[in-house]
């Protein structure tokens, strides 16, 4: 099966239109056996969307990777169903596999391999027709052209980060998983992955991200996921993931120093002169759904304070992503 059997484009033969990019019904995995047993995945079921840009996100240990190495094929699940762009990952296994590219986080790169050199290799291996090889167009996406022809272990540690996603691309699957794809890579370099990765989502490709920079999920993904402990714990469109926090901070610089909190203030959970606001910054949380701003502003008047500035912060997916997995786990 060549990269030519895939499209991402829905409309093209092959699976039902409809059916969605990855499909996962209680899905189990469990190590070992008798008292040695350990369930890594507790009957997962989730969808993720054709042409979403999906993050999969959890603490060390929650089950991601074990997810996303049954899905390829790496694994072998204990019970339950999985299939990727409509394949049965049991029944069409090769179709399935070749429905999606893994960029892993070992840097499991041949050390003796030119990045060309390592493409190729892969291209034969899913047997993509060397007519239909794209591995300059890949490593010139990449930034990867004037170092095509040197050894891999000569690459510093974002290029091979790079180098392992053009691995992956090289059968043009219709699915693309980033497995903590930007760990120790710079800014400059992370910032044009996510660039080429932006596009090839753009043109239809579904992207299963699974990383611990949590801006960078909020930023990117359209839905989100959190996995604790082997099971789901949320899982939603972004915004009204975040929605569910229900929870605004309000940051306020007094014209002069402040000693001690106003009575008034104590119920909206004021933090005064915490870590990194200083000694005339107040920090106040209140729930929007239950307190108006306006109710928030008439109690910092009755406070009689002498206010210099005010800001507000809405809680974001590290807000949420705490709380979800710390109730788990109490």
């Amino acid at each position: 099966m060549t990269a030519a059997d895939f499209s991402t484009d829905s409309s093209t033969s092959g699976p039902a239109p409809l059916s969605p990019a990855i499909a996962v019904r209680d899905l189990v995995k469990v190590y070992g056996k008798g008292d040695k047993a350990k369930t890594a995945l507790h009957g997962i079921t989730l969808e993720i969307p054709r042409g979403s840009f999906f993050g999969l996100l959890g603490p060390n240990g929650a089950g991601k990777s074990t997810l996303i190495n049954i899905l390829a094929g790496l694994v072998t699940k204990t019970s339950g169903s999985a299939a990727v762009w409509g394949h049965d990952i049991d029944t069409d296994t090769r179709a399935a596999r070749a429905a999606i590219g893994v960029v892993p986080q070992e840097l499991n790169l041949d050390p003796f391999f030119t990045p060309r050199e390592a493409l190729e290799f892969q291209a034969g291996l899913y047997g993509v027709p060397k007519a239909e090889r794209r591995s300059d167009e890949i490593l010139a996406a990449l930034g990867l052209t004037d170092k095509a022809n040197s050894y891999a272990r000569t690459l510093s540690g974002g290029m091979r980060r790079r180098l392992l996603v053009g691995k992956a691309l090289v059968h043009t699957p219709p699915v693309l998983v980033l497995d903590e794809p930007t760990a120790g890579v710079d800014i400059e370099l992370r910032q044009q992955l996510w660039a080429y990765v932006r596009q090839l989502n753009a043109r239809g490709t579904t992207v299963v991200l699974t990383t611990h920079y949590l801006e960078e999920a909020e930023a990117l993904c359209d839905h989100i996921a959190i996995v604790n402990h082997g099971r789901i714990v949320a899982h939603d469109a972004t915004p009204k993931l975040l929605a569910r926090m229900d929870r605004k901070d309000v940051i306020v610089t007094l014209e002069a120093d402040l000693a001690a909190l106003p009575p008034a203030l104590t119920e909206l959970g004021a933090e005064l002169g915490a870590e990194l606001l200083g000694p005339r910054r107040l920090r106040l949380h209140y729930r929007p759904s239950q307190m108006p701003f306006g109710s928030v502003l008439a109690k910092l008047q009755a406070a009689g304070l002498a206010i210099h500035d005010l800001t507000t912060q809405d809680a974001d997916l590290e807000d949420l992503f705490l709380e979800l997995t710390r109730r788990r786990a109490a």
